[in-house]
């Protein structure tokens, strides 16, 4: 996780850009990972916890709709949390995490099951993930999952002017 959140972090210092979090099954864990890396308050910006599933439409902007449509484990919500903590924190990158960490199946979707997505200026991706292990296991590998992530989309994106 470290060393995923280290290279995310260094990538925003260059580009001299921001990063806020939206983080549902990790409860935190992603602000917590990149906080840890020095001279990350020049870049990070704030994120939401929002476990409830009602918190992430009043907290991040997932609409109403979507969440009782689809429930939260969704690459629409996933989109939509990453889209939020940017808009709401003012930065220039959003991270969101949702999905399964266990040990029960959760509205149908299976243990394991996440999705993790960066949004930025110039659009969202999302990525599905089908884990393993243990609710530990699941949670750290979602950190380092959408950390790394977001430093393949910086490194696909030109820097701004």
């Amino acid at each position: 996780m470290a060393v995923a959140a280290a290279a995310a972090v260094h990538v925003l210092v260059e580009r001299h850009q921001t990063l806020a979090t939206a983080e549902s099954l990790t409860g935190g864990l992603v602000a917590a990972t990149i906080v840890e890396i020095p001279g990350v308050s020049a870049v990070y910006r704030g994120g939401l916890v929002v476990y409830a599933t009602e918190l992430k439409g009043t907290l991040a902007g997932v609409p109403g709709e979507l969440l009782e449509e689809r429930g939260p484990v969704d690459p629409d919500v996933a989109a939509k949390l990453a889209e939020g903590a940017r808009d709401r924190c003012g930065a220039d990158w959003g991270l969101a995490t949702t999905g399964v960490a266990g040990p029960e199946p959760q509205d149908g979707k299976p243990v394991g099951l996440v999705y993790v997505a960066v949004a930025g200026p110039d659009g969202t991706r999302v990525e599905e993930l089908k884990l393993g292990g243990n609710r530990a296991a699941i949670r750290t590998e979602s950190v380092t999952a959408v950390l790394s992530l977001l430093t393949e989309v910086l490194r696909e994106t030109p820097a701004p002017a």
